[in-house]
């Protein structure tokens, strides 16, 4: 007891004794007058008073758990869980803003599975695009032409498009864009000659975004041909063809007649082209939503150029060890936390479209309907540039769909396309497979060529698998049933409704949907919101 009270009174001095000692250093020194800086108010351990937003408290609660320091100095354990976020956090990022590399990724290993091996080999859709093929809401209605030009193997590259193309574009290999052709191209739709530049080109032909107009001699014989360069060696070329009278057969005798890709250097002796029918067939060009994404995306960053992403991005790639010139080689502790957080990226790629929070996602006030390329930017640039890229635009967008052209974000009255997603009833309730809705199109579709509804599995977004081959109506096909005033209502269930079997759309029990409602030719009332189409019912 008598120790314990001569510790108290030592302290007490010791502590009377600091005080006058801290204020006799303030008063000699000058920097702060006694009367002016309170001696209860000095921060312990410190001759001022230290603003406590600067300071870090030895027990700090967060999402991550309690973090532990002394006098600022991180726990061991304190580390440990801040570094597992970060990776965790950087994986999930590099997933979130790679998307649109892995998906060309996929997409070029999915056509060489399918046989598509060199620039004078394509895939093509001769009997449309069907349900069996994993391919990003690709459509039923227009005959594809996919084909990879590999630009490191080849250098400039030929392509020679027929007239009557529709809508065609040319991608790098991070999904961005190089020239359009086709109807909204600079041929516009007439056909004509294309030259891709590979990125290390260094002569003197002039080139720019979306392709520059040059008189040049190609095999002997002089043309006027649009030059464009390429920021990366792997680049993705698809091409459209419209229907006659229903079919795909024109289309298609159009592009084997008259689709020709060739290096410049063969211009003299051209290779064969070779068209392999891919209607009906199963095959992958999707990236994966795993670890296996990661791998994916090394296989880019090792082939490609290393400008192709900018500083800021390599960076965050190398931080969790992708970098060019190196192996992919996580550790175990690595390898776990890169597998979590895709699971965490994943979740957030579908959140940031199937429960989007962006206001200006959805086309039409008071409904449901959502546009493609939110803020209507090719670039997703938010206000010319002043706020940035629209990340969680970016990821909607590639984590759904393929092809990126500003044809699809800009007004071309009775050209190109235009699209709106549909994934939820009137009330904001998802679509299910077990249940029965309508939907309304009302009469004058404003699509000067046609329009259609395709049905997607929310799972691969690729078509939604089901007895039906086409999962989708279309107006040029024929079989629908308008009704008095024009207008027309599709069904969507496991069974159609009696007499309405033209009408219908086959849907999957246990299952979610959605929709692409596609107006190839639009017209003003598409880009004036003079026109829309209703909203999914739920019918008995």
């Amino acid at each position: 007891m008598y120790l314990k009270e001569g510790r108290l009174k030592l302290n007490k001095k010791r502590s009377i004794f600091t005080r006058l000692n801290t204020a006799i250093i303030l008063l000699v020194s000058g920097l702060n007058s006694p009367t002016s800086l309170a001696v209860d108010e000095v921060t312990r351990g410190f001759n001022y008073k230290i603003p406590e937003s600067i300071m870090t408290p030895n027990k700090v609660e967060t999402s991550i758990g309690t973090l532990d320091f002394y006098d600022g100095l991180p726990s061991d354990e304190t580390a440990k869980k801040v570094f597992d976020y970060l990776d965790t956090a950087r994986g999930m990022q590099v997933f979130l803003s790679a998307i649109p590399a892995a998906s060309v990724e996929a997409m070029y290993r999915g056509n060489r599975k399918m046989g598509v091996e060199a620039s004078n080999y394509v895939l093509i859709m001769d009997d449309l695009m069907d349900s069996p093929a994993l391919f990003l809401t690709g459509n039923t209605d227009t005959v594809y032409v996919s084909g990879i030009l590999d630009l490191k193997k080849d250098g400039p590259t030929v392509v020679e498009i027929p007239a009557g193309s529709g809508p065609g574009t040319v991608n790098d290999a991070f999904f961005r864009f190089v020239t359009d052709m086709g109807g909204v191209g600079p041929d516009r739709g007439k056909g004509g000659t294309y030259l891709i530049l590979p990125p290390d080109y260094q002569g003197d032909l002039k080139y720019k975004e979306g392709s520059e107009t040059v008189e040049m001699e190609i095999g002997g014989v002089k043309k006027k041909v649009f030059v464009s360069k390429s920021a990366s060696y792997i680049n993705w070329l698809i091409l459209r063809g419209f229907l006659v009278d229903g079919k795909p057969d024109f289309a298609s005798k159009m592009f084997r007649e008259g689709l020709k890709i060739y290096p410049l250097s063969q211009a003299n002796n051209q290779p064969e082209m070779h068209f392999i029918n891919g209607s009906g067939k199963f095959f992958n060009t999707i990236h994966a939503n795993d670890y296996h994404f990661f791998p994916e995306i090394d296989a880019v960053i090792q082939r490609e150029p290393v400008d192709l992403f900018e500083p800021e991005l390599r960076g965050l790639m190398a931080s969790i060890g992708l970098q060019k010139g190196k192996k992919f080689a996580p550790d175990a502790r690595m390898k776990e936390i890169l597998t979590d957080a895709m699971k965490i990226g994943n979740a957030t790629a579908r959140a940031l479209y199937f429960n989007t929070r962006m206001p200006d996602a959805f086309k039409w006030e008071g409904s449901r309907w959502k546009t493609g390329f939110v803020g209507g930017d090719y670039n997703w640039l938010i206000d010319g540039g002043k706020g940035g890229r629209n990340l969680d635009a970016r990821t909607y967008f590639f984590y759904m769909a393929t092809v990126n052209t500003p044809a699809m974000a800009a007004k071309f009255i009775g050209k190109g396309s235009q699209y709106a997603f549909g994934d939820s009833d009137k009330d904001g309730n998802f679509l299910y497979g077990d249940k029965n809705y309508k939907l309304n199109i009302p009469a004058n579709v404003p699509a000067k060529d046609f329009w259609s509804i395709v049905v997607y599995d929310p799972q691969t977004r690729s078509q939604l698998q089901t007895s039906q081959r086409f999962p989708s109506k279309n107006n040029k096909k024929g079989g629908l049933v308008e009704n008095a005033d024009g207008s027309v209502d599709l069904y969507f269930g496991l069974k159609p409704p009696k007499g309405k079997e033209g009408n219908w759309i086959e849907t999957v029990p246990g299952k979610g949907w959605f929709v692409l409602l596609r107006l190839y030719g639009p017209l003003d009332a598409w880009f004036d919101n003079q026109w829309k189409p209703g909203e999914f019912e739920l019918v008995e």
